[in-house]
């Protein structure tokens, strides 16, 4: 997902110098949308990366606890 995140993020930059160099309106807000959606993206990876390391993380009591 991290591969779609940077993707998004040439596009919306791309799309950034369209807009500034044309002075379209329009190439400004799909820079805005596109930057938008990879940052949702990237917040979603970075939350299920979250908890999948919470999921595998050792328990207290475990096999890993000291006695």
């Amino acid at each position: 997902m991290l591969v779609v995140t940077l993707a998004l993020a040439a596009v919306g930059f791309g799309l950034l110098v369209t807009a500034l160099t044309t002075g379209s309106v329009i190439w400004a807000w799909g820079c805005i949308i596109v930057c938008v959606i990879g940052a949702v993206l990237l917040l979603v990876s970075a939350l299920s990366l979250r908890t999948d390391d919470e999921d595998t993380s050792p328990r207290p009591g475990g096999r890993h606890a000291k006695h």
